[in-house]
């Protein structure tokens, strides 16, 4: 058994098997995912497990270069908003709600939560260690 970092064997495979510039996404559960795309399951009920705490364990264990949110998340969810800003402090960009939707459809694996707070999507790509 792993003695630490993430247990849920699904997302650490696929951390693992992650090369520079792939992405995945954090999603809340209203994100619409595309067929094509692995989908890793989380939610387990409102709001359980939470977009942020699923945030903080996958930046804890994925070297990270930049980050896409959609544009929407400063009008509608500025605490959210916030609590990613003091988590990953690296390059960062806003897209449309639509735009950041069809992006979706390049990752490696949606992460969908139980998040129930609009806007609350991130892409993730992915830097190096050296």
């Amino acid at each position: 058994m792993k003695k630490q970092g993430i247990l849920n064997s699904e997302i650490a495979s696929v951390l693992a098997k992650l090369g520079h510039t792939d992405t995945i996404v954090i999603a809340d559960c209203g994100l619409p995912i595309p067929d094509d795309v692995k989908r890793i399951d989380l939610a387990l009920t409102k709001g359980t497990p939470s977009f942020i705490e699923t945030l903080e364990v996958i930046l804890a264990d994925m070297e990270v270069e930049h980050a896409t949110l959609a544009s929407e998340i400063k009008t509608n969810n500025g605490q959210v908003l916030t609590e990613v800003k003091e988590l990953y402090q690296g390059e960062k960009d806003f897209v449309s709600h639509e735009e950041f939707k069809k992006i979706t459809k390049n990752a490696k694996v949606v992460i969908r939560t139980g998040e129930t707070t609009p806007f609350a999507n991130i892409i993730l790509r992915s830097g190096v260690i050296f």
